[in-house]
Formats: C-alpha cells, structure tokens, sequence
C-alpha cells in the first residue's frame, strides 16, 4: 500500500521548520528529524537522500525502503500528529534492509515515537 500525497512534506519551508524547532537524532545510516504539531490532522513525512548517498537507483530505493518503514511502524506512534523527516546518511545505500529498518526504529525509539519495550526486527 502507497502512503497517501497528502501525507507527504512538499514545501521548503516545513523541511526548514522541522529542521529549526523539531528534534532530531543521528544514527549510523540515518538521521531522524520530528516535531509535532496540534494543528496537523495526520502525519506528514518527507524524505532526505542527496548525492552524497549514491546514484539516481540507490536513492529512489533508499526512499522506497524509508516509505516502508513509515508505513509499517507508524501505527504505533503515540500522536501522529507530526511531521517527520528521515534523512539519509553516506553508506545508507550499501546497508542491508534490516540493517536501514533496526537504525530508524533506533532513531524512532531514541526519540519517543515508539516504546522502548518493541521487539527489534
């Protein structure tokens, strides 16, 4: 299943505002960036991956992998309202799924969005 286009970031200024009052985490593979918002009816997510991380293929699959993550695991946030941003790391495209998913829920966990007693993938 798709995550919807209305549940994606679009504009600059919400990446920048994320960036400059929300939290964010650091993780080997990924960073991990959220800040909630009363005002959001339902999560909002964007997706980081520059040049630095690989070729056009290895980042629209970085991204695809992110998308995954996000919809498998956001069911269980306490309040999705919010809006979280994942950007990938160098050397992202060259960790194995598992190893992408345990470094986010890693990041996720770090930052309260999920409970620190869920099992690991």
């Amino acid at each position: 299943m798709r995550l919807p286009r209305k549940c994606s970031i679009k504009q600059r200024a919400e990446f920048a505002r994320v960036k400059k009052t929300g939290q964010a985490k650091a993780g080997r593979f990924v960073i991990l960036s959220t800040l909630e918002d009363p005002a959001l009816a339902h999560l909002k997510t964007g997706f980081i991956t520059t040049r630095r991380c690989g070729r056009a293929h290895e980042r629209n699959l970085l991204r695809r992998r992110f998308r995954e993550f996000v919809r498998a695991h956001a069911a269980s946030f306490p309040d999705t309202r919010r809006y979280l941003v994942t950007i990938a790391r160098p050397g992202a495209a060259a960790a194995t799924f598992a190893e992408l998913e345990a470094d986010w829920l890693r990041q996720a966990r770090r930052l309260g969005l999920l409970s620190n007693t869920m099992p690991s993938p």
